[in-house]
């Protein structure tokens, strides 16, 4: 899973009420690169940020939807897990209230435009699996980070990459970003085979950057750029 800088980063992160995907310009036939050079025209960003609908995304396997109320007991299970939350930016949830209090400043982000926490929802029994975001968002440089997490049951089934393909081209497609970013713990090499997957290149290592229950790690970075990205 990527990191993710509010409350670390898939195994061993975070983050549209009008439902249905927003309407998208016409897309490129599949496997087919992104144009060389990125769109002139304005961000979706460009606009306050408050005013981004939150999107429901349909994959062929799972759904990304906003996160709600009842959600809360399975991102405790998520994040209670030692295997999930190994690599994470924050040690294991003890305590129910714990994940409350993370839907609670979700939810803030939602409406503040802050982040777009989805959860990842599986179609054939509703069940939610785990969650991916965007965050960070910076609007003036079209950019924006990427977080993911996955319960540990789910590990190895595919889930993660459909889920993150569908979120990267909502982000280049639909809100006109032109980079992407993500950070994990370089011992985490799971995350890092699905950014590479994803087409993400190794961009930086920097020391010691985190501290969590009072274990140093350092950070590796990652970073797509709409113009090498190839629509699934």
């Amino acid at each position: 899973m990527s990191r993710t800088s509010g409350p670390k980063g898939e195994h061993s992160p975070n983050r549209a009420s009008a439902k249905g995907d927003p309407i998208r310009p016409p897309g490129r036939p599949k496997g087919e690169h992104a144009p060389q050079h990125a769109s002139a025209k304005a961000s979706a960003l460009t606009a306050s940020p408050g005013t981004l609908a939150l999107p429901t995304l349909d994959a062929e396997r799972v759904t990304l939807r906003p996160l709600v109320g009842d959600d809360v007991y399975a991102l405790f299970g998520f994040f209670s897990d030692h295997e999930v939350t190994r690599y994470w930016s924050r040690p294991p949830m003890t305590h129910l209230s714990q994940a409350r209090t993370l839907l609670h400043h979700i939810r803030d982000r939602y409406r503040s435009g802050e982040g777009m926490q989805l959860g990842i929802e599986r179609k054939d029994d509703g069940l939610l699996i785990g969650t991916c975001t965007l965050f960070h968002f910076m609007g003036q440089n079209r950019r924006a980070e990427v977080g993911y997490v996955l319960g540990s049951q789910y590990w190895g089934r595919g889930y993660m990459h459909e889920a993150l393909q569908r979120l990267l081209r909502y982000a280049f497609e639909d809100l006109g970003l032109i980079r992407l970013e993500a950070d994990i713990d370089p011992r985490n090499q799971a995350s890092e085979r699905t950014l590479l997957r994803l087409g993400f290149v190794k961009e930086g290592y920097m020391r010691e950057r985190w501290i969590v229950a009072d274990v140093v790690s350092d950070s590796a970075v990652f970073g797509l750029l709409r113009r090498e990205w190839t629509r699934p």
